[in-house]
């Protein structure tokens, strides 16, 4: 499952100097070779094999039943198919919370597998520690805070954090805690743009925006939602770039009534016996 390691052409020191630029980062979740590969040629910064997967590859209801297997499988097919950007995994519900060595050993696995740096939700004194433990052993760790989708149980449902000036000094408190545990980057998820403004302007480390408004240092967005491919709900803070469900659930239909009708395959979709098999064929 491994891949052979690579130093990317975008790492952690480029989004260091893109927050110190002012220039904005992009990232795009994939979960499949060939995607990965399309955004790393179109040249985007980075990609994160997000623990969305669950729902939008795997149908699930929510990210909680993704496992380490699932991630590490999808890690590794993503790693294949970006050459040059920063591949981000997501550590999966539960594989960083039963100890600080459990969480190490986890984090080492998804860059085993193919990722650049790992993804992890939260800042309780605890995560902290697996942060710091991280980067310790060469591993770089991005934060995550707002709403955090792992914790869905817990702040009852899909809501806006720090939507009061109280909320949003806590949400920077934690973000200023992970700067110092050693994370390089953080997700504010789901966060009013005034408060992920501030947050942004108070680190020395980048923030990525998703649902958090214009003024992050850089944004991230579901490939199956700018793609147009998962239908079961389409986020408030999701752009549409196109409509691969009407897409493929035509081409499907032209297929279906191609075969029904015979004209597929056609005389150019098959293969022929040379005349002399062919005759040796009409023999027997």
């Amino acid at each position: 499952m491994s891949v052979e390691t690579k130093l990317k052409d975008v790492t952690v020191s480029t989004f260091l100097k893109k927050k110190e630029k002012n220039e904005k980062i992009t990232m795009l979740t994939a979960y499949d070779y060939s995607t990965a590969k399309y955004f790393d040629e179109a040249g985007v910064d980075s990609i994160l094999i997000g623990d969305s997967l669950g729902m939008v590859v795997l149908g699930y209801e929510s990210t909680h039943h993704v496992t380490m297997t699932d991630m590490k499988i999808f890690t590794s097919a993503v790693a294949r198919g970006a050459k040059r950007c920063m591949v981000v995994a997501d550590m999966p519900f539960m594989s960083y919370h039963l100890s600080i060595e459990e969480a190490v050993k986890n984090a080492g696995e998804l860059i085993r597998a193919g990722a650049s740096a790992v993804k992890l939700e939260g800042a309780t004194d605890f995560i902290l520690s697996v942060v710091k433990r991280c980067v310790e052993s060469g591993i770089p760790v991005v934060g995550h805070l707002g709403f955090t989708p792992q914790y869905l149980n817990v702040l009852g449902g899909y809501k806006i954090q720090g939507k009061s000036a109280e909320n949003t000094k806590f949400i920077l408190k934690q973000a200023k805690k992970l700067q110092e545990a050693g994370a390089f980057a953080v997700v504010l998820e789901m966060v009013p743009e005034e408060s992920a403004k501030l947050i942004t302007e108070k680190l020395n480390i980048p923030t990525i925006g998703i649902g958090a408004g214009r003024y992050t240092d850089g944004q991230v967005l579901v490939a199956d939602d700018i793609l147009g491919k998962f239908s079961d709900f389409k986020p408030k803070f999701a752009r549409r770039y196109a409509d691969l469900k009407t897409t493929i659930s035509n081409a499907a239909s032209e297929y279906i009534s191609d075969v029904a009708s015979g004209s597929f395959p056609s005389e150019s979709e098959v293969f022929h016996l040379s005349e002399e098999e062919l005759n040796a064929l009409k023999e027997m």
